[in-house]
């Protein structure tokens, strides 16, 4: 349950975590092949709008695009320096 929970509290402050992304694309302990494999997802993702639900079908259309980007930031979350995710509360 407490997983859950610091899913969805991450889900709802997505806001505050412009500033770890730009800590995160400036740390210079995070190798750049790294960095690039999250930049290249990202890109993908848009380019490539594969949807596993269509986006016509209302909130369960929207629920894959948010379901994807969580993954995406969470996998970056745990790649990053514990001093990083310290200093920005992640």
């Amino acid at each position: 349950m407490r997983k859950a929970w610091k899913k969805a509290r991450l889900l709802f402050h997505t806001y505050r975590l412009i500033p770890f992304l730009v800590g995160f694309f400036c740390s210079h302990e995070i190798p750049l092949s790294k960095k690039m494999t999250y930049v290249l997802i990202i890109f993908a993702y848009f380019v490539f709008p594969f949807d596993l639900l269509p986006d016509w079908l209302g909130i369960f259309g929207i629920f894959d695009d948010v379901a994807i980007f969580m993954w995406i930031l969470q996998k970056m979350i745990k790649a990053s320096p514990h001093h990083l995710k310290r200093k920005y509360g992640v």
